[in-house]
């Protein structure tokens, strides 16, 4: 029995009944915008350089304006600020290295980040990054390597590779040397508002502005395997600006603030230091016995820069009719000897205001003591490390105000690591007829306490 031919397989048009159409897909409405997505899949090579503009300020101050698109939103008053830091708090590396190795290597801080910024200018808020970058170099001369140029080209390819993903506006403040720019110093705040004419007190809204970092002086957990913070320089970075801070696990997370410490309080050490308080409102030294009991000799002074030497003299041995030897004028050991024997010859008492760290130091100037038979005696300033280096950064950043006279510029922190190596307190039996340790007490009015009390280091 042969097989019953079935004909072709193919489905017979009728007259009498339609055919439905396949369903249609139902489109979702995406958030990120074709522009993004193109831009996040176009070579680095090949982004819309022209989309940021970069200028220097100073040969140390790295400024990035990302131009506004047409949906950019125009405050004319009480702006709002949200700031960030940009390593470890927007992006941290993709390899796992501490650092990036290239333009490449990062990724976002949290996947919630650019979600946030986006939903962050919606609101109206300006969105801008402040970052300290101590490993660029922006100045132009021979002594740049090729290595600070790949760091600075490496810093504007990540800033624009993130600011195309966004495709926000926002501004890129990069600190690169250690000046009035660099965190906690505001002058990267100061320039944020020149450039954007913020400078009026109506045009800011500060109450509801705040700063995003992690340098939050956290303490870390062993037992939980969490390191600290490497300093606290973001949190007193918001706190002389006067807005609110929050770290990024506190900000993108929700999480509960983490215990924190300051290395160097300057308010506090104020607050409890004795007598620093009089009923007017002053800040001063307690009361400084005379120096003055031998009708001719030498004072050496022994501190660290930084200690208050300077201040000292002008303020306590200068009017007692004593001349001041300074290294740092004279610039060399035997000129400052040889100016101080002229004064003691003219019948004239010498201070010497300089460091004087080691014995051998010291025992020039004893031997100079004993050839001219004049008694010395020794004034021993026992400021901490962290005020010196506060007062440093105060006097040099202050220079022609009535806080520093003179006009200094900030030391290198081998001025300081290099006194406490070479340091040896001195003692009677070097030579002196007596030593007179005086404690830093800062003395200033309510208006240079303001200066003074702010985080500098």
């Amino acid at each position: 029995m042969s097989p019953k031919r079935l004909g072709p397989l193919k489905r017979v048009s009728t007259e009498d009944r339609g055919v439905s159409p396949p369903p249609v897909k139902r489109r979702q409405q995406s958030t990120i915008t074709s522009k993004a997505v193109a831009n996040f899949f176009t070579p680095l090579s090949k982004k819309e350089l022209e989309k940021m503009s970069w200028r220097i300020v100073n040969e140390s101050l790295l400024i990035g304006r990302c131009q506004a698109p047409k949906t950019a939103q125009l405050v004319s008053s009480g702006r709002k600020v949200a700031a960030f830091d940009f390593d470890s708090t927007l992006i941290t590396s993709a390899s796992g290295n501490r650092f990036g190795r290239d333009a490449t290597d990062w990724k976002w801080w949290h996947s919630s980040v650019p979600g946030t910024l986006r939903s962050l200018h919606e609101e109206g808020y300006l969105i801008v990054v402040l970052s300290n970058q101590g490993g660029i170099s922006l100045r132009s001369d021979s002594k740049t390597v090729k290595s600070d140029l790949k760091r600075l080209a490496d810093f504007k390819g990540k800033v624009l590779a993130v600011s195309n993903q966004l495709d926000l506006p926002i501004g890129v403040f990069a600190a690169t040397a250690r000046d009035q720019y660099r965190k906690p110093r505001v002058g990267m705040w100061q320039e944020l508002l020149r450039d954007y004419d913020l400078e009026s007190a109506e045009s800011i809204d500060l109450d509801n502005s705040f700063f995003v970092g992690d340098a939050g002086g956290r303490l870390g957990s062993l037992t939980d395997g969490v390191p600290k913070d490497h300093s606290c320089v973001d949190r007193d970075f918001a706190a002389n600006i006067g807005i609110v801070f929050k770290t990024p696990e506190e900000y993108f997370l929700n999480e509960e603030p983490k215990p924190f410490v300051r290395d160097f309080d300057p308010a506090s050490f104020i607050k409890h230091a004795a007598g620093m308080s009089t009923p007017a409102g002053k800040y001063q030294a307690a009361p400084i016995t005379s120096l003055k009991s031998n009708p001719l000799d030498i004072v050496l002074f022994c501190g660290s820069p930084g200690a208050g030497k300077s201040s000292f003299y002008w303020k306590h041995i200068q009017p007692l009719g004593y001349e001041r030897v300074n290294q740092d004028i004279l610039k060399t050991r035997e000129k400052c000897l040889k100016s101080a024997s002229a004064f003691i010859e003219e019948g004239k008492s010498v201070v010497v205001d300089n460091t004087n760290a080691d014995l051998e130091t010291r025992s020039c100037w004893i031997a100079l003591a004993k050839k001219l038979k004049v008694p010395i005696r020794c004034v021993l300033f026992t400021a901490s490390p962290k005020v010196c280096e506060h007062n440093d950064i105060v006097r040099a950043l202050n220079n022609g105000t009535v806080m520093n006279p003179e006009k200094r510029i900030m030391l290198p922190k081998v001025a300081f690591t290099g006194f406490l190596s070479r340091y040896r307190e001195p003692k009677p039996e070097e030579g002196f007829q007596d030593i007179t340790k005086v404690d830093f007490r800062f003395e200033g009015d309510e208006e240079q306490r303001t200066v003074w009390t702010r985080y500098w280091v």
